[in-house]
């Protein structure tokens, strides 16, 4: 056990975790690195250049005579990720907190640095991209000073491209983290914090031994689950999995027990022996709660099932999705799914298309809120068309959050700017150093979901970045906003706005559905209403046909009587004709901004 060591890799986005990673394992000669970023090892990680999924990873480290076992554990930076930071921070015992020379400390940072302070985990700080022509080393180091309160001597300056310092890094790894503690001789207590799917073999769960040892062949039971298996193969994580006789305290690695049904694996569960068990289980981290939901629709009604089982497949790959059944008059069948985020959700509707093959509608995204009515009784809504009736209705609650931005003062008028026109207020402003601000801002999660983040780094030339916690909720004048084509509410179109935002919005969606609806033999009426009242409105004219064009001179009443017949069949068409709404009228909707 004095020779393990258990770390992660913490960092804001793009500041080179992936490609230190490389670094290390290239020095600890545990693969070959052919090409950047080998742990994302996902093709839309490798497209977008962010890592999505944490990677665990076992390296064999020799210093001063002695043979080290490092399991290391890449971490994603994006917010929407945090809840895989978090569950990997619960299975280590220090983690190296990567600052980019050029950017310095940004939000991200701070917040993932508190998670793991929290979690008492040892901090190497690390300075990546020091051979940069506009690096900032000792400016950097600066701020990590007054962030952690540490020496200026603990900061390691390296370079993921050029491998410079990770040989300090894995030094500093050895003698500054802690090994891991526990007793081998006590029933076995292992804490799973990840899971994948393999369609050979089953759900195989990732794990970190606390108490124990674990051998194949043995009957093992989930202590909250309190399901058994028969533990049919147990070993390490290098680029592939690699089985071991035994796995002893202070180990991370895999469990093989042909597990069939996703909801069996949960993810913080506790791992124990049949023969030999635990009472008691460790204690996991919290469980996720999503900010954003929106409903998944299959295009084909008979693809309702298959969506069912892909989603569930991806639930064990990312455990911060979550999903529940709904129906939709418009959509028919499908799921109203939980997401950290905008981004998290556009990734899950992409592996649904690339990993399952399925084709999926997507409802505008909102938040949840709280509806009280006049008895005083709550209820949680996720749906705005499950919404009662506005008369029953006491007031309603909004989700609020507590933003952290950090950016350069040139910047902080049109940042304030945005966040006043979003419902923000502002809770502090202070300077970190120099040239660089940190505004707090109390704002809505609603009006921060779909565009705010993408105009916050555009109107900061991408120098300002963003972090969000939970704030609770606060009562909020909101409407309910309904589309009516030729009379009829499309449910999935609705949306709960600030009453201050209704007519605006109201109106703009009415005139992108107008550019996006294809025309018909009848006239198509866009209509924009809170409860009775109609707010906004649009028309989409009628596909007509020159049924005059065939009259050349001749009596008036011939003409009429075409006309009038070709009103008739247009009137009774509008009565049978329905009106389909096409997939990128629900995406246009996300970005009425542009």
């Amino acid at each position: 056990m004095e020779q393990i060591r258990n770390f992660c890799i913490i960092a804001h986005i793009d500041h080179g975790k992936s490609t230190l990673a490389d670094r290390l394992l290239e020095r600890t000669n545990t693969i070959k690195v052919t090409e950047g970023q080998m742990l994302d090892d996902m093709d839309l990680e490798r497209e977008r250049g962010i890592t999505i999924k944490s990677h665990a990873i076992q390296m064999d480290y020799e210093m001063d005579g002695k043979h080290y076992t490092l399991n290391l554990i890449d971490t994603p930076g994006h917010v929407d990720f945090s809840y895989e930071v978090s569950r990997s921070i619960a299975a280590c015992e220090g983690a190296l907190l990567v600052v980019d020379a050029t950017q310095g400390v940004q939000a991200q940072t701070i917040s993932n640095l508190y998670m793991a302070v929290d979690n008492d985990l040892e901090i190497i700080p690390v300075i990546n991209k020091c051979d940069m022509p506009n690096a900032m080393p000792d400016e950097v180091t600066d701020e990590i000073v007054d962030l952690l309160g540490c020496d200026p001597s603990d900061v390691i300056l390296a370079s993921g491209k050029t491998g410079q310092g990770v040989d300090d890094i894995l030094r500093a790894v050895v003698e500054r983290i802690p090994h891991p503690v526990g007793n081998e001789d006590a029933p076995l207590q292992a804490l799973i914090f990840d899971s994948v799917f393999n369609s050979y073999r089953g759900i195989i769960a990732y794990f970190k031994i606390v108490n124990g040892v674990m051998r194949p062949g043995e009957k093992v039971r989930f202590i909250n689950t309190k399901k058994e298996y028969l533990a049919e193969e147990v070993g390490v994580l290098k680029m592939d999995m690699i089985p071991r006789k035994e796995l002893r305290t202070g180990d991370v690695g895999y469990i093989v027990s042909g597990i069939k049904n996703a909801v069996e694996v949960k993810v913080g569960d506790t791992i124990t022996t049949v023969q030999n068990p635990s009472d008691t289980a460790i204690d996991g981290f919290e469980e996720v709660k999503p900010m954003v939901f929106a409903g998944v629709y299959p295009i084909e009604a008979e693809d309702y099932e298959n969506l069912r089982a892909s989603l569930e497949k991806l639930q064990l790959n990312d455990a911060s999705l979550s999903f529940q059944h709904e129906s939709s008059a418009a959509l028919g069948f499908g799921f109203r799914c939980g997401f950290l985020g905008l981004l998290h959700m556009e990734i899950v509707q992409e592996r649904l298309d690339r990993e399952f093959n399925m084709n999926v509608i997507t409802t505008v995204p909102n938040v949840s809120y709280m509806i009280y009515d006049k008895h005083g009784v709550a209820q949680e809504v996720h749906n705005p068309s499950s919404m009662p009736d506005p008369t029953l209705i006491e007031h309603v609650e909004e989700p609020y959050i507590h933003a952290t931005i950090i950016t350069t003062a040139t910047y902080i008028g049109p940042i304030m700017t945005l966040c006043l026109s979003k419902r923000g207020e502002l809770v502090k402003q202070e300077f970190i150093t120099g040239n660089r601000v940190e505004i707090q801002f109390l704002m809505p999660l609603g009006e921060i979901v779909i565009d705010f983040y993408d105009k916050l780094k555009s109107i900061s030339r991408g120098y300002a970045s963003f972090d969000y916690h939970s704030a609770g909720f606060r009562p909020s004048k909101l409407v309910k906003l309904d589309i009516l084509l030729n009379g009829e509410s499309v449910d999935a179109l609705s949306t709960l706005t600030h009453v201050d935002n209704a007519v605006t919005l109201g109106r703009r969606m009415c005139e992108r559905l107008k550019d996006l609806l294809p025309r018909q033999q009848f006239d198509i009426a866009i209509q924009a209403a809170i409860g009775g009242k109609i707010i906004a409105r649009e028309t989409v004219k009628q596909v007509r046909k020159d049924v005059l064009a065939k009259c050349y001179g001749g009596d008036v009443s011939r003409k009429r009587k075409l006309l009038e017949k070709q009103k008739a069949g247009k009137k009774r068409m509008k009565q049978i004709g329905n009106v389909q709404v096409p997939q990128k009228a629900f995406l246009a909707v996300l970005k009425l901004d542009e």
